[in-house]
């Protein structure tokens, strides 16, 4: 469990990178956090604008995206979502095919396909997943064998990669709301920043000491702690009508579910009427023909009593 060490306010790493740290003596930060993450040495050369910058409503407060380069040539996007969205998941695929094909022209040779890391920061549960960071890659394994298929030495040549998966994208699924606060390495310090906004002085994961002091409320401008207390309660707002909008769905399924059962239940009631009068009917019927009391209940599944106070019943009417 992380120290509860009082520390200076920090400000959300979402704000900070749409902000703060796209200035090159800042990039420690995102080095270290990509590092952690990837478990190897992250150089930035380059963090460009994107899609995901521009400032309509739903990016301005549901999510932000980066668009990094390291000194190999490879991309990484980097969003965050606060709200969940049913299609996430074709928004990733969407993202890294428009960052690849955006950097190849017409008549370009393959080779100049980039890695893609597509790195997701989601403050939503995915539901069905029982973990707080997930990581997917393409693998091709034979059908028959189960081999792994693997890179020509000509390949890894003109790829400089040493396997196929280093070829494809990469994605990363960081889930926060999931992660329980329990720190055990580098890359749970940086979720619990990530969840909580705060880093206490134990913590030393590369990137880390820098965010520390870098991203302190109490550094901005006065017109950036606007802008930042402007963007919390906005995205308080968003929270607070998904949040509603979920509860409304709730209490209409369980009336929908109420109305159904309730028709169900006038439905048996009708049959069990109807069937009952259909049994009333037979008895009486059976009855006027002549047909002997024993005959009768055997016919219908009713005791010879039952069939008898029917008959009698319908005699006093």
């Amino acid at each position: 469990m992380a120290s509860k060490t009082k520390t200076k306010r920090l400000i959300r790493f979402d704000w900070a990178i749409k902000r703060l740290l796209r200035n090159k003596a800042s990039y420690v930060v995102l080095e270290g956090f990509l590092s952690v993450l990837l478990k190897e040495s992250i150089k930035i050369v380059n963090i460009s604008e994107s899609e995901g910058n521009q400032t309509s409503p739903e990016d301005k407060f549901n999510r932000v995206d980066m668009l990094v380069e390291n000194s190999l040539g490879e991309l990484f996007i980097i969003e965050m979502q606060n709200n969940p969205k049913v299609d996430y998941y074709l928004r990733m695929l969407y993202g890294v095919s428009k960052a690849i094909t955006e950097r190849v022209s017409l008549g370009d040779d393959y080779s100049k396909v980039r890695k893609v890391y597509h790195i997701n920061i989601i403050y939503f549960g995915m539901d069905k997943g029982d973990d707080y960071v997930y990581h997917g890659f393409t693998e091709f394994r034979g059908i028959h064998s189960n081999t792994v298929l693997e890179l020509t030495p000509r390949q890894k040549n003109l790829f400089l990669k040493e396997n196929v998966k280093d070829v494809f994208p990469e994605y990363y699924l960081l889930c926060i709301d999931a992660f329980c606060n329990v720190v055990n390495g580098n890359l749970d310090e940086w979720i619990y920043y990530l969840k909580n906004t705060e880093i206490p002085d134990s913590f030393t994961a590369p990137g880390l000491p820098e965010a520390r002091r870098q991203l302190v409320y109490d550094n901005l401008s006065d017109a950036e702690k606007r802008a930042y207390e402007h963007y919390m309660k906005q995205n308080d707002y968003e929270q607070g009508v998904v949040e509603e909008a979920e509860e409304r769905g709730r209490a209409e399924g369980r009336a929908e579910m109420e109305g159904v059962v309730a028709e169900k239940d006038q439905a048996i009631t009708e049959l069990t009427q109807d069937l009952a009068q259909k049994d009333i009917n037979l008895v009486l019927n059976s009855n006027r023909a002549g047909i002997p009391i024993e005959t009768i209940a055997n016919i219908t599944g009713l005791s010879p009593e039952e069939v008898i106070k029917i008959i009698e019943n319908h005699q006093e009417q």
